[in-house]
């Protein structure tokens, strides 16, 4: 699952979602939806927005977590 995290970097920029909606010209619940991970896709425009208006990089806005399902191919399974 990929998580973005506007939030951790609104804060660190003192910023608010309203005024991120306001810069980006979005619904505050299109970006809801975009921080609860509730869209399928979102468009490169949209990544470089965020991320000019948040100081960062795509690294900074995304982070993946992986299911605790999916075995790392390293992982030693004993038997």
């Amino acid at each position: 699952m990929i998580k973005m995290n506007i939030n951790e970097l609104l804060e660190k920029n003192g910023k608010s979602k309203y005024w991120l909606c306001q810069n980006m010209n979005i619904t505050t619940r299109n970006l809801n939806r975009i921080i609860r991970g509730e869209t399928t896709s979102i468009s490169f425009k949209y990544i470089e927005k965020l991320c000019e208006l948040l100081k960062c990089t795509p690294n900074d806005l995304f982070e993946i977590k992986y299911s605790s399902n999916i075995i790392n191919k390293n992982t030693k399974i004993e038997v």
